[in-house]
């Protein structure tokens, strides 16, 4: 590892905000050419915090959450503990508390901590709210690459979204990839989201809002293609929202205060994404509704990690 990697990094002219919308193409060599530099740095720079920075696990998560998981991956038989959990709003859309608030604000600091750096980071270019997140997945450029937080996304992805993402949303055979970013509301800056899907099989959406940190307005709407309503619901601290990417949603404009999230896909290889409609829990617990060819899905099955590699299609 190059012991002077993170002087490097901090020295380095990022391109413009201008040239990254307008996707110039010096903008991805500037990544590219700069990604090894860039990955040591965010290793040298937790081994230089060590003493003061918090190495992110799971023991950040909500216990109920992490005993059920737990209990799953032991015993797949178990899985449906994991579904009790999760509230459904409309059918492909569930809610649960994620985080645990008692150690939220740890990870604030610890988000604070990556912010203050000073180690080039992309934001996520390529939607709306694209001025103050961060690119989490290693396939994207500019990525948050600090060896102990990618530990820590990648359990996230493997242990906890996959697996609750085939159990409530039937995504197994289109859930190999992963994607993610955070995003940030604001009154005067980026404040709302227009109606859209999104290019996922499944989308975990986790406020990350500190109990003290009140906003009003940023709403989110769900729109349920079978029903035609649409269903509001409230980010509530540490709470996250699980969906396929196929449903409508819309999130509506922040008017006080500042609303964090993280968010994260999966979906298939070359960004495959499951055909037809949302469904809910119990109409694909036994089999895959969107595909035949992915019939009588065990549940060892859904309790399980894909062994092929990553590959290098990204969402943006």
């Amino acid at each position: 590892m190059n012991s002077n990697a993170l002087a490097q990094a901090r020295a380095l002219t990022v391109p413009s905000r201008e040239a990254s919308l307008q996707r110039e193409m010096s903008v991805s060599q500037f990544w590219n050419n700069n990604r090894k530099l860039l990955e040591d740095a965010w290793a040298e720079w937790e081994i230089e915090n060590k003493d003061n920075l918090l190495i992110p696990d799971e023991t950040l998560l909500d216990p109920r959450l992490r005993q059920v998981i737990d209990d799953a991956w032991e015993n797949p038989e178990k899985e449906n503990a994991v579904a009790d959990l999760w509230e459904e709003i409309i059918p492909g859309v569930y809610t649960t508390q994620f985080f645990d608030l008692e150690r939220l604000a740890e990870f604030r600091n610890y988000l604070e901590a990556v912010a203050n750096s000073q180690i080039p980071r992309r934001a996520p270019y390529g939607i709306q709210l694209n001025r103050y997140g961060v690119m989490l997945d290693p396939r994207s450029e500019g990525h948050l690459a600090a060896p102990n937080f990618q530990a820590f996304y990648n359990d996230i992805m493997n242990r906890y979204m996959r697996p609750v993402a085939r159990l409530l949303l039937g995504t197994y055979g289109y859930d190999n990839q992963t994607f993610g970013f955070s995003i940030q509301y604001n009154p005067d800056k980026d404040k709302d989201l227009q109606p859209h899907t999104d290019a996922s099989a499944a989308t975990l959406n986790i406020n990350i809002n500190l109990p003290d940190e009140k906003f009003t307005g940023s709403q989110v709407d769900f729109h349920d293609k079978t029903t035609k309503k649409t269903v509001q619901t409230v980010f509530e601290p540490g709470k996250a929202i699980i969906h396929r990417g196929s449903v409508p949603h819309a999130t509506h404009p922040i008017t006080s205060g500042q609303r964090s999230n993280l968010v994260v896909w999966l979906y298939g290889d070359r960004m495959q994404v499951p055909r037809g409609g949302a469904s809910s829990y119990g109409s694909f617990v036994n089999s895959v509704a969107t595909d035949d060819t992915l019939e009588n899905i065990t549940a060892r099955q859904r309790w399980s990690v894909p062994d092929g590699p990553k590959d290098t299609f990204a969402p943006f």
